[in-house]
């Protein structure tokens, strides 16, 4: 940005590795002109497996700063009810938040029977609870604002419908939609407007090629989707084309499994 104009401040969730979602969101949006908190869990990707580095997340600031943008690294336990309202504290550096990306996720297979209690809690703890609590922190540190019809601040949150077999991560998942849509009615007062994105089947690392030849073939589009189709929908819904979308659960999957 020139002419003095302010930079505008996003948080973004989940980017503790180069190959995902959260990382292409942070790369838009630093093309964009966003100056970025960035946050992530080790543990979690280490616990997980997917293929990572224990530098990725600070080469996804890397990538950001060479495109012009500050950038606050933070770890963070998001199944502890304290860590949100920490990041706030600690973005406060880079100025008053503009823009909320919930692309963090617990998500471990287990089906009805083999689903345990504390994974039924801890998914709901960093899923639910903490996309609510970072949505409390981030509403709390915007003004009331004179014209709600004029939208100052954004929040975009990722979901899926995958259920079965993946109980606890689905459910909770179908909560935070439920969050961020009440998000856009109950915080209108504060210019802020809230959106989920459904991006379908993703090869983040995650996949066989069993799996990426059976999703290809149930997309339309006839491709998978990419990190990169995300933080695009992302980037509009963030800009002042995308300013009268607000409450929505938007699907961007190739028509994946339509009819």
């Amino acid at each position: 940005m020139t002419g003095g104009t302010p930079r505008r401040v996003a948080l973004i969730t989940g980017v503790g590795r180069r190959r995902s979602i959260g990382a292409a969101l942070a790369v838009g949006l630093a093309r964009d002109g966003w100056d970025l908190v960035l946050t992530y869990w080790q543990p979690y990707d280490d616990r997980v497996g997917l293929k990572r580095s224990g530098d990725d997340p600070r080469a996804v600031a890397e990538l950001c700063r060479d495109l012009g943008a500050s950038v606050e690294l933070v770890e963070g336990d998001l199944s502890d009810p304290s860590i949100p309202a920490r990041l706030f504290e600690e973005a406060r550096t880079l100025g008053p938040l503009a823009g909320l990306v919930l692309s963090h996720a617990e998500s471990v297979d287990s089906s009805i029977l083999t689903t345990d209690l504390e994974s039924w809690d801890r998914h709901f703890a960093v899923n639910a609870r903490a996309t609510w609590l970072l949505i409390k922190a981030f509403a709390e540190q915007l003004p009331v604002v004179p014209d709600p019809g004029s939208a100052r601040a954004s929040i975009v949150a990722l979901t899926s419908d995958h259920t079965v077999d993946n109980l606890p991560y689905g459910a909770s998942k179908g909560a935070l939609d439920r969050i961020v849509t009440a998000a856009a009615v109950e915080l209108a007062d504060r210019g802020v407007r809230a959106n989920v994105i459904n991006p379908g089947p993703v090869d983040t690392g995650w996949m066989d090629d069993e799996t990426r030849a059976w999703c290809t073939d149930a997309t339309p589009a006839g491709r998978l989707g990419t990190a990169e189709d995300t933080a695009n929908l992302v980037r509009f819904l963030f800009s002042p084309a995308g300013a009268w979308i607000n409450g929505q659960v938007l699907s961007s999957n190739g028509g994946f499994k339509v009819g």
